[in-house]
């Protein structure tokens, strides 16, 4: 199972992460790199390290970040 949506825009909140410092972290995706997402408040999240909660358009996902991992324009296009 892969995500193969645009996470630029989604609202994404840190529900689990082996670093207990992000648990909680919300926020609008403002942009997205191979291995992070930047949030709007400009706190960046490592994506394989933390699992999202991600609401956009197309409704609510619970999502691996380890899914994530890579450039969006790739993962669109599978």
């Amino acid at each position: 199972l892969t995500f193969r949506g645009e996470l630029i825009g989604s609202f994404v909140e840190v529900i689990s992460s082996d670093n207990e410092d992000l648990v909680g972290l919300k926020g609008k995706v403002v942009d997205e790199t191979y291995n992070m997402v930047e949030l709007e408040n400009g706190k960046r999240i490592v994506k394989d390290q933390v699992i999202l909660r991600v609401a956009n358009n197309k409704g609510n996902f619970i999502l691996d970040g380890k899914l994530l991992k890579g450039r969006s324009e790739d993962r669109i296009k599978k």
